[in-house]
This record gives structure tokens, sequence and C-alpha cells, in this order.
């Protein structure tokens, strides 16, 4: 017997949304490390808002809004708070009822905001670092280092002359510029748009673009992500940040694999001051020979440190980095580390479940 399509226009649930959401549903173990990081970060937070005055939103649920944002691809904050409004999955991943209101996309950035002066992304990624490391998944010996460029939000248009304000443009919203016969360079240029970016380019023949540099540390065990932080795009800013990197490690002999941007004498140098050993991949005229490269360790860290561009991948991908989405070095830095610490939770549940 065929049934009846009759659509009612209002009904009753009896159901939350945790019991919508299946019990092997992937998002349960993030959301369960998740919760455990920021029940640990709740004194952080206590600190940063007032004692007094109107309730803002929960941080609690801004920065588990945030995590989904990275996970699933959201390109923006407009779209987030739109897939909040019908999507049961996210409603309850942030953790808000079926009837509570959704906030409005410049409150939700507002409040971002507050965390970004908080430093709470730091905060978080420590934090699930020391989750996997109470999981005995992270190595304590083994490194590897590498950056990968992080185009920003502004457009070559804006790169003008730091000396002369340039004629006003006839048409204001697409303003039409020749480059032609001026040489640019970050010396005499800057953008309007991110002052802090640099142009750059990191392969010889590619385009240069305003951007950033991202630096990531990672340990060569299960490939989960130690430290990262984003620096200017230079010449050197790649091996400047894989240095401070290493230097925040505990002191012990440790090894840290690389590519050949980070075979030059000041790297080698500084890394075996920290007491490291660089295990960097050889150029012709190499800073390291055979009293590092005979060892097997050597090949196992060359072997490693191609898991690395994994990282990068996911976090350009699924993570939204690709084309960043904020301005400034300050909200570059804290959108790179909260990325990584959302690859990082991913990883850890992956692995988790591997070991059951």
């Amino acid at each position: 017997m065929r049934g009846d399509d009759q659509q009612s226009g209002h009904l009753f649930s009896y159901l939350s949304p945790d019991q919508r959401v299946p019990a092997d549903h992937p998002l349960r173990p993030i959301r369960q490390m998740t919760d455990d990081a920021l029940r640990r970060l709740s004194p952080r937070f206590d600190a940063i808002y007032a004692t007094s005055g109107r309730a803002s939103v929960p941080p609690e649920q801004l920065l588990r809004a945030l995590l989904l944002q990275v996970l699933y691809s959201v390109r923006s904050e407009r779209l987030l708070m739109e897939q909040l409004q019908y999507n049961l999955l996210f409603r309850w991943f942030v953790g808000l009822g079926m009837d509570d209101a959704v906030w409005t996309p410049t409150t939700f950035s507002k409040n971002r905001e507050r965390l970004l002066d908080g430093d709470i992304a730091r905060a978080f990624f420590e934090d699930v670092v020391a989750q996997a490391r109470g999981r005995r998944l992270l190595s304590d010996e083994h490194f590897t280092v590498d950056g990968t460029l992080l185009e920003a939000w502004a457009g070559q248009k804006s790169f003008t002359r730091k000396d002369r304000p340039g004629d006003p443009p006839e048409d204001p919203g697409n303003p039409t510029i020749n480059f032609h016969g001026e040489r640019r360079s970050n010396t005499t240029h800057q953008s309007t748009t991110d002052p802090d970016s640099r142009l750059f380019k990191k392969a010889r023949g590619a385009e240069a673009k305003l951007a950033y540099i991202g630096e990531v540390l990672m340990e060569n065990r299960h490939g989960l992500v130690v430290d990262a932080c984003v620096v200017p795009a230079t010449g050197t800013g790649e091996r400047d940040a894989a240095t401070s990197l290493i230097a925040s490690l505990p002191p012990r002999p440790v090894t840290v694999g690389g590519d050949k941007a980070y075979d030059t004498h000041g790297f080698v140098e500084a890394v075996r001051d920290l007491q490291a050993t660089p295990h960097v991949a050889q150029k012709r005229r190499s800073a390291i020979d055979r009293r590092t490269t005979r060892h097997a360790g050597y090949v196992l860290s060359q072997r490693a440190r191609k898991r690395i561009e994994e990282v990068f991948g996911w976090m350009k991908t699924i993570g939204g980095l690709r084309k960043l989405r904020h301005r400034g070095g300050a909200r570059v830095d804290w959108q790179f580390l909260f990325t990584a610490a959302a690859y990082n939770l991913v990883r850890i549940r992956n692995l988790t479940a591997a070991y059951v």
C-alpha cells in the first residue's frame, strides 16, 4: 500500500542531538578529546573574560565551531553559521540544542578575536600534543622540520610603493595597474591589504606571491605535529623558524631531518649547538659528510621526513590553508597552529582506532 505524502509544519522531537549521532561516528572521539582539552583550558578562559556584564558566546562552543570549520573545509564563518542552523551533526558537536539560537557571523568573529588575544590556539595545541604523549604516540628522539608557503589574502595590485602614494584609481573596486618596467621588492613596496605579508617565491621559475611561511616540527614515529609557527616569507625564514622550533624541545640528543633547503653550514652548526644531529638531504656541496650519513638512522630520517608533506597536504586541502582567510601575522599564526591541532586530533583518532 502506498503511503501518503503528508507534511506537518510543526513536530515535537523527543530525541536529543546526541541520540541522533551514531555511536561509531568518527567525530565522537574527536569531540571527547576536544572536551578534555577545553576542561583543562577553563582557567585560561576565566582570565580573558569579565566577571560581570552580558554573557558572550561560550568559548568552548566557539572553539568547537572553529574546529568544525577546519574539519569540514567550510570556507567562511558565514557559511559555518548557516550550517549550524540546520545541520544536526554540527549542532551536536558544538553543543547547541535543537532550538538554541545561532549567532550572527559578526558576533562570532568578534568573540573569536578575544581568543586570539588570549593565545588560546597555542594552549589548545599543546594540550592536544600532551594527549598524544599520554597515549605513547610521540617519539622523543627523531623529528623532521619543513616549511610551506601560505598564500596571503592579498592581491598583487595591493603591493604598492611605500614612499609615495599612487594616483587615485579610476575604478576603486578593480583598479587598472601597470607594473611593467617597475622593479618591485619588499624593501620598497608593501601590501596595503596585508602589510605583514611578503612578496616571495619558494621555487626557481615560480611566480612570486604575497605570502607567509608556515613551519612545522613533526615527530617521526607517527607523523604528529609537535610544534608549528608562522614567520615572514624571507630567504632565511624557514631555517630561522626551524632553529627556533628545535630549541623549544627538551634538552636531549635528537635527530632532525630536513630537505636540501636546510643543508647550509649556518643551519647545521646551529642545530648541533642545540645537541641535535642534522639529518638533512645533501646538496652537491653539502654541510654534512659521511660521519653523519653512514649511520642507518640517517636513511630512516630521510625516509620519514617525506611524511611531513602529508601534514601540509591535509592542512591546505582540508584545513583551508591553500588560501589564507585572515590577514596579519598574528591571525595567520593562530589559524595555522589551530589547523595543526585539528590535524593531530584526526591523526590521534585514526591511530587509536588502529590499535584497538
